[in-house]
């Protein structure tokens, strides 16, 4: 897989390396985020050891390790193929030693596998920290997928604790970002791919560009053992299954329990702290009216990667039909339900489109989200607020249709927009659609799949 993107992570990795003297780099992110092809990028022209935890026992662990020492650093001092490191402390005094002179880099990916069963390494490469500092050019990258540890790696009374130069939280991409992985599509089928798969760049990976939306579907998601079910049930195991209730939730907001007190009902239990947890997984965000402060009670709750929300709401519908062998039959009823599966996803796309454009709607932009009345009503996708009065500058409207009337969907935004700012006339106004914008003054904001899904310039 060709790599793409991820640019500014890897221009802080450079600076990181050049750094006289950097402490540890410290990576994290969901499993699929790409992670390690982001290392492989950044290392492919440096001398380098690349070591993955794989849950074994601590003297196998150091068996492994020894070996890709030895392939990599071939060293006069020590033959590690027949005598290996007999622990954590002659790992790092043996690497310190080898990069007394020129950098080397040693990246322990998957980190808390390792600690799992090494839970003695934290403190080991504390102490290896404080006394060879300024005394060697090791560079050292830890990685990780399980997001609660590495966090705790970072956490004060943590062996580790301000020892790192860089850390760094991989995310799924942007819109934008997903669209260099899709080159061969049109836009508008860039927003659909983007919609279903969200952006795992490895679950990107698999939309084969050159065939159909539904030869795509009957292949990824119509089959018993397809991908998207595979990579379902796994994502809802691993990522999900850490906690009592963090599946059900999840399958509750999906099926449109979208407040507190319904996702209570739902789940028969108060998922204050559940909701905590999936908020920084960052599988699900907190949504509330642009205009209003973290305390309110006016929130509701989203599913923010794309694949999960479809995999739970429009595909768990027809699942039990796929596993019984019917996905052929299947397979247009799942396509008829797209549309209605790409409604909150274009939204949410439409308002990361604004913030890219943050600069271009007016100074001082400071927040930019949905907005909505206390009783619900008069709803609108996104509205930009600036300055430190938080003054509203902007109202827009997405409709997932292929082409949208300006001219109307602006009669209908001015309307709404009395009920939140003073002299809507004074409003600047956003009309997107998948395809086509018509009849609009030359002041509204025309924005299209075309506009959202073009990769944007290194």
């Amino acid at each position: 897989m060709t790599f793409v993107g991820r640019q500014e992570q890897l221009e802080a990795l450079r600076e990181w390396w050049e750094e006289p003297n950097a402490r540890p780099a410290l990576l994290w992110g969901r499993r699929r985020v790409g992670k390690t092809a982001l290392l492989q990028e950044f290392a492919s022209d440096k001398p380098v050891i690349f070591h993955t935890g794989g849950n074994r026992t601590p003297h196998r662990e150091l068996e492994e390790l020894s070996y890709r020492v030895a392939a990599g650093t071939p060293s006069s001092t020590r033959d590690l193929l027949s005598r290996p490191f007999g622990n954590w402390d002659e790992v790092l005094d043996h690497l310190g030693r080898e990069a007394r002179d020129e950098p080397l880099l040693l990246v322990l990916d998957e980190f808390p596998e390792m600690i799992s069963r090494a839970p003695e390494l934290e403190g080991v490469l504390r102490a290896f920290l404080d006394h060879s500092h300024g005394r060697t050019k090791l560079r050292i990258i830890l990685c990780g997928s399980a997001v609660r540890t590495m966090r705790s790696i970072q956490e004060y009374r943590a062996p580790l604790y301000g020892r790192f130069d860089l850390t760094m939280q991989l995310h799924p991409f942007r819109p934008h970002e997903a669209a260099e992985m899709l080159p061969e599509l049109t836009p508008p089928d860039r927003a659909l791919v983007y919609g279903l798969l969200g952006g795992m760049p490895l679950y990107l990976s698999w939309w084969r560009q050159e065939l159909s939306i539904e030869d795509n579907l009957r292949r990824l998601a119509c089959r018993p053992d397809a991908r998207m079910i595979r990579e379902g049930d796994l994502v809802l195991a691993t990522e999900a299954g850490q906690g009592v209730h963090l599946a059900a939730t999840l399958q509750a907001i999906a099926e449109g329990c979208t407040k507190h007190n319904e996702i209570a009902d739902a789940i028969g239990a108060d998922p204050t702290r559940t909701l905590n947890d999936l908020l920084a997984l960052r599988l699900v965000e907190r949504l509330q009216p642009v205009t209003e402060s973290a305390r309110t009670r006016r929130k509701v709750y989203r599913i923010t990667d794309n694949f999960l929300a479809f995999y739970l709401g429009t595909l768990s519908r027809v699942l039990p039909e796929i596993d019984r062998g019917l996905g052929e039959t299947v397979l247009p009823v799942l396509a008829a339900s797209l549309d209605d599966h790409m409604g909150d996803v274009w939204e949410e796309a439409f308002r990361d489109h604004l913030r890219l454009r943050a600069a271009e709607i007016g100074p001082e932009v400071v927040a930019i989200g949905p907005w909505w009345r206390g009783d619900g009503q008069h709803q609108i996708d996104a509205v930009a607020l600036s300055g430190r009065s938080r003054t509203p500058v902007l109202v827009g409207e997405a409709k997932w249709g292929r082409k949208v009337n300006a001219g109307r969907i602006k009669a209908d935004l001015v309307a709404k927009a009395a009920h939140l700012a003073r002299n809507p006339g004074e409003l600047r106004y956003a009309v997107c659609a998948r395809e086509t914008v018509s009849n609009a003054d030359a002041d509204v904001l025309c924005v299209t799949a075309a506009d959202i899904f073009a990769p944007r310039p290194s």
